[in-house]
């Protein structure tokens, strides 16, 4: 399983505006202008020269050159120029300032009044001394400009266009939905990749043989269907992926569309909701019908259990949604409908196949499940291969080491891993990426960082120590747990300190091999109890995961006489929300009282272990405090060969620390 970052479907959903209409909106915007500076073009400002009232009176007035004075809207007053002072060298630029031979002929000069009342006090005082029939006409206008007033009315509508084309513009390039008006919300928001553009292959897969040979059938039809239907046989209309997150479900979808050279449409489930109702089910159909346009092609959605979860689960709980349960209506219709969708194949991913509704998976819609599980060692090491390609490596790197390492690992988790070792060893100015640095990455992503500033007082860093012997005596002394390769006290992400093992990978455990891990699991705080007298808080995570599997082995595997053989264990989910336990509060109590004495039983065979072993629980602890790592070689030297001992001797190192002092 391999990601290439720079090959990878864009998330992204910007549509770009035609030019059309890119263009049409600028021609909208210079229209609004011209209509706005239109007046002013066409009727220049005639208003005249603007003066103050001291210059009126003192250079016009007292010439008696005025001939009248006309007052607009209150406000300001219009001053006009009799003709014989045309040719008056103080006036001459009133009458010739337009461009243009003819004389201006008015209004040469305006100034603001201030109010009424004052500028017809002022002017009394100025003409006191003259004659009635020498004194300035004045007269009273009130002036209104039609444009304006046009203007004042459509001017809002206007702002609100605008505005409101420019919010819708934002939103359709942010990808609310197919295009840049308010109503086509309900068009599809899927990535079509071209057949052109589709450049991940099934080269780029690694680990996912079984599935990869599923899936090449519908490669297979989509570039030569006349193999198939010469036969009278018929493609699966939809094929679903199914597995735990990592595992490469989207992955493999994307080398299905680059083999195939096809059209590819890539959605995602939540996509289909939006806030508005109906939208859903619109943009199903919408998809569903550009799909047929390019037939054939591929539609991938994500996961589909967003949309495609049980009708009417929950609702008691939740409340129904009736939204999504439409969405999930249509998608059902139009894969298998009375329209045809020839052509056409539906490909999702899920790692919660147990949520979705019955009838999007029966046969006619998705025909065909793929199951992708955690890889093995072969196909962690072809992952390995394909994730280390672009990396620079020293001689020291053993992909089958690496391999062998990180069982229960996916595709995702190995990606991670090789990352984290080129960030090491850049960070150590390294030239070239070693073994140890991958063997430190494992360490950082299953157990965290260290935190060696973390203040620890010598007896805590003694409880820790005598903790993770006891954890390391009880497992290598046990013939059926995994094998231990390494324990520490440095404290990495929450743990105080960690025992390290090597899961072997078996399908099946058996009652005692369940038992000895309990024992094994508690053999730390048995240690603290056989030492000191008394526990700590830290085995909390351990005690945790007791009691979980403690309840698994009475509960689901049928491991008690007193219940039976009898599981409770759903595997559809349909009791996941239920209020209900499906077994009476009489049985629970049994169940509880058998839980307690299955641990308590795996308790005291801890504590038996470690006092018959006492000398060698001393001995390791006082050792892990003085060196604070022990590898595989440390624990052989005090505690011998393990007589269950299966790895070979090339597996020294690393993995889940299943036991973790908190």
């Amino acid at each position: 399983m391999s990601q290439n970052s720079n090959n990878s479907l864009k998330p992204g959903r910007q549509q770009q505006v035609p030019p059309k209409k890119k263009w049409f909106n600028w021609w909208v915007y210079l229209l609004m202008l011209a209509i706005i500076l239109l007046p002013s073009i066409l009727n220049p400002s005639s208003e005249g020269k603007e003066i103050t009232w001291q210059q009126f009176q003192k250079d016009i007035l007292s010439r008696k050159a005025v001939e009248k004075i006309v007052v607009i809207n209150n406000e300001k007053a219009e001053v006009y120029i009799k003709k014989e002072f045309a040719n008056d060298p103080q006036f001459k630029d009133a009458f010739t300032r337009p461009v243009g031979s003819a004389l201006n002929l008015g209004p040469h000069y305006s100034f603001n009044i201030g109010s009424v009342e004052s500028f017809e006090r002022k002017l009394d005082e100025a003409e006191k001394n003259v004659a009635a029939n020498d004194k300035i006409d004045v007269s009273y206008i009130k002036k209104r400009s039609w444009f304006w007033d046009i203007m004042g009315t459509i001017l809002p509508f206007i702002l609100l266009f605008v505005l409101w084309n420019f919010l819708l513009g934002r939103a359709s390039g942010m990808g609310t939905g197919g295009g840049s008006s308010i109503f086509n919300f309900g068009k599809s928001t899927a990535t079509l990749i071209e057949k052109e553009k589709s450049n991940i292959t099934f080269d780029d897969v690694a680990g996912l043989e079984e599935a990869e040979m599923e899936v090449k059938e519908i490669v297979d039809f989509l570039k030569k269907p006349e193999f198939f239907t010469k036969l009278g046989a018929k493609i699966p209309k939809g094929v679903i992926l199914v597995g735990l997150p990592g595992t490469g479900k989207t992955l493999l979808a994307k080398a299905v569309a680059g083999e195939a050279q096809v059209p590819f449409f890539s959605i995602s489930g939540s996509e289909f909701i939006e806030m508005f109702v109906g939208v859903g089910a619109s943009r199903v159909r919408d998809l569903f019908k550009k799909a047929k346009e390019k037939a054939p092609c591929i539609i991938f959605i994500d996961e589909i259990d967003a949309i495609g979860r049980s009708r009417g689960k929950g609702a008691f709980i939740g409340g129904d949604n009736d939204e999504r349960e439409s969405t999930l209506n249509q998608l059902l219709t139009e894969m298998d409908g009375f329209g045809t969708n020839s052509g056409v194949i539906v490909l999702a991913a899920t790692n919660r196949a147990d949520m979705l509704d019955p009838a999007l998976l029966r046969p006619g819609r998705f025909d065909r499940h793929i199951y992708l599980e955690l890889p093995n060692l072969k196909e962690r090491e072809e992952i390995f291969k394909v994730h280390l390609r672009p990396l620079v490596l020293d001689e020291t790197i053993d992909v089958e080491l690496l391999a062998s390492q990180t069982p229960g690992f996916s595709g995702a988790d190995i990606a991670n891993i090789c990352n984290e070792a080129a960030l090491i060893a850049a960070r150590n100015k390294k030239a070239k990426i070693g073994k140890q640095d991958f063997f430190d990455a494992i360490d950082r992503v299953v157990a965290g960082a260290e935190r060696k500033s973390k203040i620890i007082s010598p007896e805590e860093k003694k409880i820790i120590a005598y903790h993770e012997a006891g954890h390391a005596v009880v497992s290598w002394l046990l013939k059926q747990v995994d094998p231990l390769v390494k324990v520490s006290i440095i404290p990495r992400g929450k743990s105080l300190g960690a025992s390290w093992y090597l899961p072997e990978e078996k399908q099946l455990r058996t009652e005692s091999a369940f038992v000895e891990h309990l024992c094994a699991t508690l053999g730390g705080r048995a240690s603290e109890e056989v030492m000191f007298g008394e526990v700590s808080s830290g085995a909390l995570d351990d005690l945790e995961k007791v009691t979980k599997e403690a309840y698994m082995m009475v509960v689901y595997y049928g491991f008690n006489k007193k219940i039976g053989n009898i599981s409770f264990y759903d595997s559809t989910g349909q009791r996941d929300t239920g209020f209900q336990k499906p077994y009476s509060e009489e049985t629970a109590k049994l169940i509880d009282e058998e839980v307690r004495k299955l641990v308590e039983g795996a308790y005291d065979r801890s504590k038996e272990i470690l006092q018959q072993n006492k000398d060698l629980l001393v001995e390791l602890a006082e050792l892990l405090i003085k060196k604070e790592v022990l590898f595989k070689e440390d624990l052989e030297n005090i505690l011998g060969k393990r007589a269950a001992e299966k790895t070979t001797a090339a597996q020294t190192i690393q993995k889940v620390p299943t036991a973790a002092l908190q």
